[in-house]
């Protein structure tokens, strides 16, 4: 059964990495742009960064696998509360998000919930709007359901389209917030996010409309083959196929081909 995983970040992987995931079946994969582990210094580091995620991991996964591979391009929350250096990446973000393999806007949102992050989270939002661009939204580590909450009110308050919204990294506290939207709603089987169990228990209870599984893959413990493993998994607890299909490859699919640079051979 054909998956795509619609976040992962490769760019903490190795090219045997991207072998395995297609082997599993993963044939496409979006990268979003995050924080790599320490804060940068520069704004030109993120302009770095953004170039290599759309022209060297692109390549990269079309030479190691043969895979697909996809770019959201945004100022994450945790370097938004560098007001200076944030301001200068906002405003040369535009540039970025108009290559052809950048299919949306992320991952934005909230990492301690400051004025800061709040300001870069609105104004992407409104980036996203006016090229109706996807959107993946960082629910925070830590106070998850009350950081959930404001997102979901910032949101209204920019009165930008939900449908073109994932919520990610939800868990049992969140669900119910991001249910109350008309937002897609993501699940990183990630330690420390939500096992993949209980992620299937959650659409055992609440269905698979607009639900969407994800790995994440960064240099912290995590699976590239997550995605695959979790579908494997609803196979074995008796799963239809089509419905474990809806979650692995139909949903993360359509999220995406809102996008016009979303090209990807259904």
């Amino acid at each position: 059964m054909r998956v795509i995983d619609p976040h992962m970040h490769m760019v903490s992987r190795s090219s045997g990495d991207y072998e395995r995931a297609r082997r599993a079946g993963i044939e496409c994969c979006i990268e979003p742009a995050f924080w790599s582990g320490t804060d940068k210094q520069y704004a030109g580091s993120f302009f770095d960064y953004f170039e290599h995620l759309i022209d060297f991991e692109t390549e990269r996964a079309e030479r190691a696998a043969g895979m697909d591979h996809y770019v959201t391009i945004g100022l994450e929350p945790k370097e938004a509360n560098y007001p200076e250096m944030a301001e200068t990446v906002l405003d040369r973000l535009p540039e970025f998000l108009d290559r052809e393999n950048v299919v949306g806007v992320g991952e934005i949102g909230l990492d301690q919930g400051t004025e800061a992050e709040e300001y870069a989270f609105r104004r992407q939002l409104r980036m996203a709007e006016e090229r109706e661009l996807p959107v993946i939204v960082h629910t925070p580590h830590e106070n998850k359901p009350e950081g959930t909450e404001r997102l979901v009110e910032m949101i209204r308050e920019e009165d930008v389209t939900e449908e073109r919204i994932i919520l990610d990294h939800n868990t049992e506290n969140t669900i119910d917030t991001s249910l109350r939207t008309d937002c897609w709603i993501g699940f990183t089987l990630y330690p420390g996010k939500i096992e993949a169990e209980s992620a299937i228990d959650l659409l055992e209870e609440y269905g698979t409309d607009k639900m969407l599984f994800n790995s994440a893959a960064d240099w912290d413990p995590s699976d590239p083959l997550a995605v695959p493993k979790a579908r494997d998994m609803m196979l074995d607890r008796g799963w239809d196929r089509e419905d474990v299909q809806t979650v692995v490859f139909d949903n993360p699919y359509e999220f995406f081909d809102q996008s016009p640079n979303f090209e990807y051979e259904r």
